[in-house]
C-alpha cells in the first residue's frame, strides 16, 4: 500500500494510469460513495458535523491525486498539459459536488 503512494509522490508512476484509473474512475467512486453516504446520514437526521466530515473526507486523498498528476506530468507534453488541467477540474468537482 505504501508503494503506491510512493510512486505516485515521487512521479514514478504512469501517467495515464494515475490519471484515467487512479483519479477519474477510482478517485470519483470514492467521492460518490462518500456522497451518497453523507446523504444517507443526513436523512438519518444525524448531526450536520457528522454529515459534512463523512463528505469531505475524501478531499485529502483527492489533493494527493491531483498532486500526484502535476507532479508526474510536469516534463510532459501537451497531452500532460491537459492532464493537469483536468485534474484540477476534477478536485474542485469532487470537493464541490
Amino acid at each position: 500500500m505504501t508503494d503506491f503512494f510512493r510512486t505516485r509522490w515521487r512521479g514514478e508512476a504512469p501517467l495515464d494510469r494515475l490519471f484515467w484509473r487512479d483519479t477519474l474512475l477510482v478517485g470519483t467512486l470514492i467521492s460518490v460513495a462518500s456522497s451518497a453516504l453523507a446523504l444517507a446520514l443526513l436523512g438519518l437526521k444525524l448531526p450536520l458535523w457528522l454529515v459534512l466530515m463523512v463528505h469531505f473526507l475524501p478531499v485529502p486523498y483527492n489533493i494527493f491525486l491531483t498532486i500526484a498528476v502535476w507532479r508526474t506530468a510536469e516534463a510532459g507534453g501537451f497531452k500532460a498539459q491537459l492532464m493537469m488541467l483536468g485534474s484540477a477540474l476534477w478536485l474542485i468537482a469532487t470537493a464541490v459536488a
